[in-house]
């Protein structure tokens, strides 16, 4: 008989399964040791100055104004509906920073690629000058130019009937709310869903037959003619509510602040900057031998461009662009410096009249985390969605 072999355990120290998983518990301890160290010595400096801790606050009378609102409130508010209201005017600033943003970086970074040279070097010049000027100087240039280029209320320019320019921002005539108009909100999107359907239906059957159902004319008649007769048919309400001048300021409508409206432009102009030159990177990534197979099929310029080469650049501009979404987002937190009542600023209020720093940080933080992760979340499934499919 053969004498049995004995097996050589390997020592702990020496096992690399076993070392990585000692050396991850370790930090884990490590981290949380620091962990326990950092929050039981802010708890004991709190409870030493005898300053609350916890979101109690969040309960009590706010006792402070705010000046841009989209719903209701006063000081006899709460913070938390403070904090909400500032919560709502970063992402009104977000959303429509973005989306202007998209539209004008698009626009100049395709102008950059332009043949014409005036059109070209217009492009660029406006590029090197957008990004070499830091955003918060530009903010508070916007921010002057508004109210020293414009006029008093009483004196306010007044280029359309329903328009309003002054140096306490623009007044614009808003449509009066009719029940009628959520059947006419319902049929938009109905048009929509059913416009996206039969898009749909219309690309599968151009790929498996190859004859082209233009769907333009469908889309206009769907999304725009389908609310335009629901509003005729329930009785076509239509009234505004007009801006008249009260006392310093304008009553009525709805009014863009100055800060809102510097605030806003100076997001728009520098992000566009940065888009600009990532739609233009994304372009130039297409091979030049799309472009030639695409004309010699026949194709517009302007059908190349939209069927041929963006499809195809999107996949290099997507994870970029969505870099510039978020530093938009968080470049909206410069508002306090114009005095915009953004979440920061509203949070900074908060912080300032409570004394609990630490958790109105701690909301500021929340609030941008979530809104970051939400928007890469939602970005990177177009993003995978867009990626080249393997075979």
């Amino acid at each position: 008989m053969e004498p049995e072999v004995l097996e050589k355990k390997t020592p702990f120290w020496l096992d690399q399964k076993k070392r990585s998983v000692i050396c991850q518990i370790a930090a884990c301890l490590f981290v949380g040791i620091i962990g326990w160290y950092l929050v039981s010595n802010a708890t004991e400096n709190l409870e030493r100055q005898s300053i609350a801790t916890g979101f109690g606050f969040l309960q009590k009378e706010a006792s402070f104004e705010i000046g841009e609102s989209v719903i209701s409130y006063s000081a006899a508010d709460t913070y938390r509906k403070a904090l909400i209201i500032g919560a709502i005017n970063t992402l009104k600033v977000a959303v429509i920073g973005v989306f202007f943003s998209i539209i004008l970086g698009a626009f100049i970074g395709i102008a950059r690629l332009s043949s014409n040279w005036l059109v070209s070097k217009l492009a660029f010049t406006y590029i090197e000058v957008m990004q070499n000027i830091p955003i918060l100087l530009q903010l508070f240039f916007f921010y002057t130019l508004f109210y020293d280029l414009f006029p008093s209320p009483a004196n306010a320019l007044h280029p359309l009937s329903w328009l309003f320019i002054s140096n306490r921002g623009l007044a614009v005539a808003a449509p009066l709310f009719h029940p009628s108009y959520k059947l006419v909100f319902t049929a938009f999107a109905a048009g929509v869903v059913i416009f996206y359907i039969i898009k749909k239906i219309a690309d599968k059957r151009e790929r498996r037959t190859g004859k082209i159902f233009r769907v333009f004319y469908l889309s206009i008649a769907l999304i725009i003619g389908l609310p335009i007769v629901t509003w005729v048919l329930t009785g076509a309400y239509f009234k505004v509510d007009m801006p008249v001048l009260s006392g310093f300021n304008f009553k009525g409508g709805i009014v863009f602040s100055p800060e809102f409206a510097a605030l806003v432009s100076g997001l728009i102009l520098y992000t566009a900057a940065f888009i600009a030159e990532i739609v233009r990177a994304g372009i130039q990534s297409v091979g030049n031998g799309q472009k030639e197979a695409a004309a010699s099929l026949g194709l517009k310029k302007s059908q190349t461009m939209g069927l041929v080469i963006l499809p195809q650049a999107l996949r290099v501009i997507i994870p970029p662009l969505t870099s510039q979404m978020l530093n938009l987002v968080k470049n909206s937190s410069l508002a306090i410096a114009i005095g915009f009542p953004d979440f920061v600023s509203v949070a900074n209020t908060t912080i300032n009249q409570t004394g609990q720093s630490i958790e109105g940080v701690a909301l500021i933080m929340a609030f941008y985390l979530t809104f970051s992760l939400i928007t890469s979340y939602f970005m990177n499934l177009y993003n995978k969605k867009m990626a080249l499919k393997e075979r």
